[in-house]
């Protein structure tokens, strides 16, 4: 069911100035096998389908060697599709034809469910639409679309996916932290944790459009395996950083922290289910916001306000700016698993 915020939450708020956020983080099952219907298009479902055409479809020695097709980088696939050998070629195109008809298959199946009914365009996100591979399976997929005359378009997200988890808090910004010309925003993955300076530029277009990420740190918490204390230090270690960072820059930041993590968020900032990614048990009782606000340091002089929400939401609303032409739009993020998120422009 859809996910929404009581109005007085600072938390998943579901109504901002222009749009309204109708839901996100979608479960929707498949009707037969276990899994949900997104797993058939995530950046796990792509080296499966990748893997089967090497199994099935290689002609003589197997062109990517003996790597496994889950430890291959995005460069090496992508480096095929741009003068590398023709067999291994011809091995991710059938993957990248196999996976746009799923995700074409995987959108008219989030299209039947009221809360995406009139969607007409779709941003997708996440990691894979930026690989070559990526990119072109998106291209066939809206192709196909467009072959069935679907009335619906879709628009990869223009800007890095490590930094639209972090502008699109520019929407979700409180009025009153506009004043000051910059505020702080994190990004949860189930691999990284990013946080950022956010420079909103709202006076030189109250879209958001302008907004830009001054300075980043990435910490890919994959690789070492911590405890949930051990990572709620370290992303506080990153944000007092930044803070300091924005001091020495002479840029005034905004006591506010935005936050977007995968999952369904409740009204409180805990989260309710799909935190399973994360290091260490993140789902409610716990509850991020209160537990980071004890390690954080004053900002201009205040303790800062610490805000929550979807991840899938988050990059959505960072191409707020270029949906102003359609009535009902939503987003789709291609990670390890898929999320999703569906909106109405007002």
């Amino acid at each position: 069911m859809a996910a929404r915020s009581k109005k007085t939450s600072v938390h998943a708020v579901s109504r901002l100035p222009g749009a309204t956020i109708d839901s996100y983080n979608l479960e929707l099952r498949q009707p037969e096998g276990e899994g949900f219907i997104g797993d058939l298009a995530s950046q796990t479902a792509f080296r499966e389908l990748l893997d089967r055409a090497r199994k099935l479809h290689a002609t003589g020695k197997d062109p990517f060697g003996r790597t496994s097709t889950f430890e291959l980088d995005k460069k090496s696939i992508d480096l095929v599709l741009i003068g590398g050998d023709e067999d291994a070629a011809h091995l991710v195109h059938l993957a990248v034809e196999a996976f746009a008809r799923r995700l074409v298959h995987v959108i008219h199946c989030f299209r039947t469910q009221p809360e995406w009914e009139g969607v007409k365009r779709i941003v997708l996100g996440g990691g894979l639409p930026e690989s070559k591979a990526g990119e072109l399976a998106i291209r066939r997929a809206a192709r196909l679309l467009r072959n069935e005359r679907a009335g619906i378009g879709l628009v990869a997200l223009r800007h890095d996916p490590d930094e639209g988890g972090l502008l699109g808090w520019v929407p979700l910004l409180p009025a009153r932290h506009r004043r000051r010309e910059a505020f702080l925003a994190v990004d949860v993955g189930g691999t990284n944790i990013r946080c950022g300076i956010v420079e909103h530029r709202l006076a030189r277009a109250m879209d958001g459009s302008k907004a830009r990420v001054v300075e980043s740190l990435q910490w890919r918490h994959a690789d070492e395996g911590p405890d949930r204390g051990e990572a709620i230090a370290r992303l506080a270690g990153m944000l007092n950083g930044l803070a300091a960072m924005a001091r020495t820059l002479q840029l005034p930041l905004a006591p506010f922290v935005g936050i977007a993590c995968p999952g369904r968020i409740e009204a409180d900032g805990s989260i309710a289910t799909g935190a399973q990614n994360l290091p260490g048990d993140w789902e409610a009782p716990f509850n991020l916001p209160r537990e980071l606000v004890r390690h954080l340091d004053r900002i201009s002089g205040s303790v800062p306000q610490v805000s929550m929400h979807n991840d899938a939401v988050v990059q959505g609303l960072s191409e707020l700016p270029r949906m102003r032409a359609v009535p009902r739009w939503g987003v789709l993020t291609i990670g390890t698993g898929l999320g999703n998120a569906s909106y109405t422009n007002l």
